[in-house]
């Protein structure tokens, strides 16, 4: 995802649940969230995106959270209803985590959100 309009669905209309090292945002018509003001395609894969800020670390540490948050969210995207929308941001923890503790952390926030886990 790359528009700030998707990043903006998911983070104002959708639902959230914030764990120790990241906080997630699922939009998704199937879990009764508001209706968006924008178009969004309701059918079709579910899309993810990433906000990593400065506050988690220097450029390759923000990168390194970046891919590894990417590869973990890329395994369970087929389990998030289709056309949803998913933003996951970093927390500066996510910066010394383990990658069990984010795959544990993400699939809690999934599982709170009713997108599976």
């Amino acid at each position: 995802m790359k528009r700030g309009e998707d990043f903006a669905l998911a983070m104002r209309g959708g639902r959230r649940a914030g764990r120790s090292t990241l906080v997630a945002h699922l939009w998704s018509a199937d879990l009764d969230t508001p209706e968006p003001r924008v178009a969004v395609a309701r059918t079709g894969p579910a899309r993810a995106g990433f906000v990593v800020s400065k506050a988690v670390g220097p450029a390759v540490t923000r990168n390194r959270v970046k891919r590894r948050l990417r590869h973990l969210v890329a395994a369970r995207l087929d389990r998030l209803p289709g056309g949803s929308v998913l933003v996951v941001r970093a927390l500066p923890p996510a910066a010394a985590a383990a990658g069990d503790e984010l795959a544990r952390d993400l699939d809690s926030a999934l599982r709170r959100l009713g997108g599976s886990g």
